[in-house]
């Protein structure tokens, strides 16, 4: 990028302001309805984190896996970068880039694994209840999105669906864990804003990328000193879940979540997260047999409802 470029790309300021004011895809285009997809995509992959971080620390450390699977995801992602031989981001680009590591790359994964070693699944599914309306919230302050009061509606109705459910599946008990998912909570919400701003200049496999490979030269210090620290005993359980935080969660879910959130709007994709929990505890139920109440269809029926309102609403 030249020296006249620098000075005069827009700022990150007015890459979003532009970006937001462009007109979405009219409704059932197949623009919409691929963006759509893509996010459930997105969903679909993110809901099978935690059964998967469950599988690895059994013969991982917290801190093991944390580095190794970000360095596994970095190595996939720099690979696809160099061998399509994509340039590096425009200089203004890297300080969203940053917040994307920061959120999704390092802070949501080590802090859900923390808090994984005490919690179970079904609770910790509690901060991904919550994380479609904190994200619809950062995108409000930072992008400036109004939604409409119908769609705030749903999704206070449906996080509170969520919520509800997944405290009734713990026993209404609240662990020392708490403060971990919060955490993750509010840094993962800041991540996916930013991505979803970054996805509409860059594909939103580069943004994921990018974020990856800026992290690797502390990632990797890391994973050799945890390593080196934390016993490390090999499973098919263990090794199957870190490749799928790994490649899965890590890459791949977040290249088709990006691209959706691109496509119909950071609220509106957020909201497609409802439904992460309730799966989340399918495949709890399948993978690590745990058991359901006799409220989850109900509980899943209420947040398809709600789903389907926060879809239908124009912001």
């Amino acid at each position: 990028m030249s020296a006249h470029d620098s000075a005069t790309a827009p700022t990150p300021i007015a890459v979003s302001r532009h970006a937001e004011a462009q007109t979405a895809p009219p409704e059932n285009s197949p623009a919409r309805r691929a963006g759509t997809l893509q996010a459930a995509l997105g969903v679909t992959a993110f809901s099978l984190t935690f059964p998967a971080t469950a599988w690895g620390l059994e013969g991982f450390g917290p801190w093991s896996l944390v580095a190794v699977r970000s360095v596994l995801a970095a190595v996939i992602a720099g690979g696809c970068l160099l061998a399509l031989r994509v340039r590096l981001p425009a200089h203004r680009h890297w300080a969203g880039l940053a917040v994307v590591a920061a959120g999704v790359v390092i802070g949501f994964p080590l802090l859900t694994t923390l808090a994984l070693r005490t919690s179970t699944t079904a609770h910790a599914a509690v901060v991904v209840g919550l994380l479609p309306l904190t994200t619809a919230l950062c995108s409000a302050l930072r992008m400036g999105t109004r939604p409409s009061r119908t769609f705030w509606a749903a999704a206070l109705a449906g996080a509170a669906a969520v919520l509800a459910f997944t405290v009734q599946q713990s026993g209404g008990a609240l662990t020392s864990a708490d403060a971990y998912l919060f955490g993750a909570l509010l840094i993962c919400a800041a991540g996916y804003t930013e991505g979803g701003r970054l996805a509409r200049v860059m594909p939103g496999w580069q943004v994921i990328g990018w974020a990856l490979v800026l992290c690797l030269p502390l990632t990797a210090p890391a994973a050799a000193l945890a390593l080196s620290q934390e016993p490390v005993h090999l499973t098919a359980h263990s090794v199957l879940g870190l490749l799928w935080v790994a490649a899965g969660s890590q890459f791949l879910g977040l290249v088709v979540w990006y691209r959706g959130m691109a496509a119909i709007g950071i609220p509106k994709a957020s909201q497609l997260q409802l439904a992460q929990p309730l799966l989340t505890l399918v495949w709890s139920v399948l993978l690590l047999g745990e058991q359901l109440t006799p409220a989850a269809p109900l509980t899943a029926a209420a947040v398809l409802v709600c789903i389907a309102v926060t879809q239908r609403a124009r912001g």
